[in-house]
């Protein structure tokens, strides 16, 4: 009998996150609770609690100090701002896809739209979709949803705005989208059927069309499950929902040749694992059950050859060597430079007595009976056929750079040599890969030639993948006035593009700084990580403009809040004019020393007294905010018995032009009368 997991059984990206959420939290020591269980399945219930995790069912029941998670179904609105009353830390876990739901329904409500919401009504993720809008309708089916329109006479022309839970099937989605736009002729329609679930529950359809027997694992309780099985019965006679592999019976696979297994959306990895190896333990079990006695007979006599692999018992430990129980005639032995390929682990650390293990034979000496075994040779073997299966089912595994040549990096993975090319590297074209050296890194096995020793891995493809999730992610979650941590990736004359999570955003150049810069990079350099926020989004151009200098980078702002009139300050001559000089006081803030303040005695021009870069001491005199203008004085710090000396100085040379006008009115006048 063959057994065939489905591709897409198990976590879905919304509940993966929100599961190692939960156990980041845990793992910082933090008092943890989640609002409900954090999905629909004990058994990850169950290891959370075993890590202090535990499960509160109201925001009543939430104590300050203590970290709150929201599960992917997500809470309504009421709930959250319940939460927030509470002086508790709260981690948003909703599905980006569910929180994208809420706006849609909140927006809708008020441009007079009627949300209508079809899904379970008793499902967690639609009553929070429920709460995030004062009056909507949910349905449960395209009859449903008539059946109102009609009996209640509801108008044609009423405004509604349709949405879907994420976990619905296809087929009633799209009977239900037919019925509104028979109902109603001001519909808009909202597709928020999770792509994930879709897949999942087209390979299910397919997968128990093509097999004998499904075998469907999840929680009971969970809808999404319970949809993957009414979906596998419609194609297959023989169905099967487990919880685990405790509950598999061997009855149900007799007579099959071939078996499918699909899990739901909150099925850990590890169950679908141990499902599968309960499925192969029992098929093996029937398959022993059947070898009659001569086969048995034939075993335990049977000549061993160099190259087979082998099934025995360790018997003993010794000094030198490992003895193994082969069942057989020979007695089997492993030297100890032949158990591990790490040459730092003891055979006592690894094997114990008793121990059921499986070994190559290397050598077979029958006229003394005895046959050299390798526990290491296998396990290298192993690893190549691993490399052909994670090739194969595109996985992503850890690998650690040794080196870079001229055609790209030299990865290790599992002691192997990946070869990974410098357009799969994941560094731009011309860039440089030396830093790359000693780093682990996730890549993709995409080539394996086991008879030439060569394996040929991809960083880029995982890069790729991840960058997309991110970007999906970003554009679910974005709106105006939202925070990210980003990278600098380009500068040009207008500005500068961030990465802010696999999607780049301008940063205009009128957004970088308050003062006056005449490119980016007098602020910002390629690389550098700056926070940065919205200022607007276009989702359809796929096009964020985002801001970078904040109130509190103001000049202006930092300026008003350290100094006041009165104020001495050390300052720089940045400017001289005619009537004055202009000194910075801090980057950014300049104030005015009016030429009548520069000396204490009269002065032709600035530059009598000062120079461009000079630094002075000046007292602050006046500080217009609306205008934001400053006025300084260098003359205000002078002795007082100098400022008095200024001052009669000064109003002799008042008299003085003033005498010298008069004069010169006098002698204007008489050359007029002359004519």
């Amino acid at each position: 009998m063959s057994i065939r997991i489905a591709k897409s059984a198990g976590f879905c990206f919304g509940v993966n996150r929100a599961v190692e959420l939960v156990e980041l939290s845990a793992a910082a020591g933090k008092r943890v609770a989640t609002l409900g269980p954090i999905i629909h399945n004990r058994h990850v219930v169950d290891k959370l609690e075993k890590l202090g995790v535990q499960v509160i069912e109201s925001a009543q029941e939430a104590v300050p100090g203590m970290t709150v998670i929201i599960r992917s179904h997500g809470v309504t609105r009421a709930v959250m701002e319940q939460l927030q009353q509470r002086q508790v830390e709260i981690v948003d876990a909703t599905c980006p896809f569910v929180k994208r739901i809420h706006g849609i329904v909140e927006k809708a409500e008020q441009e007079g739209q009627l949300p209508v919401i079809m899904g379970t009504r008793s499902h967690p993720e639609v009553e929070g979709i429920a709460g995030w809008c004062h009056n909507c309708r949910i349905f449960e089916s395209a009859e449903e949803l008539e059946k109102w329109a009609l009996e209640e006479k509801i108008p044609a022309d009423l405004p509604i705005c349709m949405v879907s839970q994420t976990t619905s099937t296809e087929i009633s989605w799209k009977k239900s989208v037919q019925m509104a736009k028979k109902l109603f002729t001001k519909v808009k329609i909202f597709d928020t059927i999770c792509r994930a679930t879709e897949s999942r529950q087209t390979e299910a359809a397919e997968l128990s069309a093509e097999c004998q027997a499904m075998v469907v694992v999840g929680d009971v309780k969970s809808s999404n499950t319970g949809r993957l099985a009414t979906i596998c019965r419609e194609h297959c006679e023989k169905v099967v929902l487990v919880d685990n592999a405790s509950e598999l019976e061997k009855e149900f696979f007799r007579g099959v040749a071939n078996v499918g297994i699909t899990a739901g959306a909150s099925t850990p990895a590890w169950i679908i694992k141990e499902v599968n190896k309960t499925m192969s333990e029992i098929i093996n079990a029937d398959a022993v059950q059947e070898e009659t006695f001569e086969a048995l007979l034939e075993q335990s006599i049977k000549t061993l050859n160099t190259g087979d692999k082998v099934i025995g018992t360790v018997t003993s430990i010794g000094n030198t060597e490992v003895q193994v129980d082969l069942g057989t005639k020979h007695a089997g032995y492993i030297p100890y430079d032949e158990v591990s390929a790490d040459p730092s682990v003891k055979p006592e650390d690894i094997l114990h007595v008793g121990d059921e293990i499986e070994v190559f034979v290397v050598r077979v000496n029958d006229q003394e009976g005895t046959v050299q075994l390798s526990k290491k040779k296998l396990e290298g073997m192993k690893i190549w056929e691993d490399m052909s299966t994670w090739a194969e089912e595109k996985t992503t595994v850890e690998g650690t750079i040794t080196e870079e040549n001229k055609g790209g990096l030299v990865a290790t993975v599992k002691g192997i040599r990946v070869f990974i090319p410098a357009s799969q590297s994941g560094i731009a074209k011309g860039g440089d890969m030396t830093g790359m050296v000693g780093k682990t890194v996730n890549m993709r096995i995409t080539e394996v030639n086991r008879a030439r020793r060569r394996v040929i891995g991809s960083i880029r493809a995982v890069n790729s993948e991840e960058r997309k999730a991110a970007q999906e992610k970003l554009w679910s979650e974005i709106e105006e006035g939202k925070k990210y941590h980003g990278t600098v990736k380009s500068l040009t004359s207008y500005g500068a593009f961030v990465d802010i999570g696999g999607v780049d955003g301008m940063v205009h150049v009128s957004e970088l700084s308050w003062n006056r810069i005449k490119t980016p990079a007098d602020v910002v350099s390629v690389g550098d990580e700056i926070d940065v926020y919205v200022i607007s989004f276009d989702a359809e151009k796929h096009k964020i403009s985002l801001g970078y200098k904040t109130a509190e980078m103001n000049p202006w702002n930092k300026f008003m809040a350290s100094y006041t009139v009165g104020d001495v300050v050390d300052a720089k001559i940045v400017k001289l004019m005619t009537f004055g000089a202009f000194a910075e006081i801090i980057p950014g803030v300049d104030g005015l020393i009016h030429i009548s303040q520069i000396a204490n005695k009269r002065i032709g021009k600035p530059e009598d007294v000062l120079t461009e870069g000079q630094e002075v001491q000046v007292k602050i005199t006046e500080v217009d905010a609306e205008n934001k203008r400053i006025s300084l004085s260098i003359r205000a710090l002078l002795a007082p018995e100098e400022t008095e000396e200024a001052a009669e100085e000064a109003a002799e040379e008042t008299v003085e032009t003033v005498e010298e006008t008069v004069e010169a009115v006098e002698e204007t006048v008489e050359a007029t009368e002359a004519e």
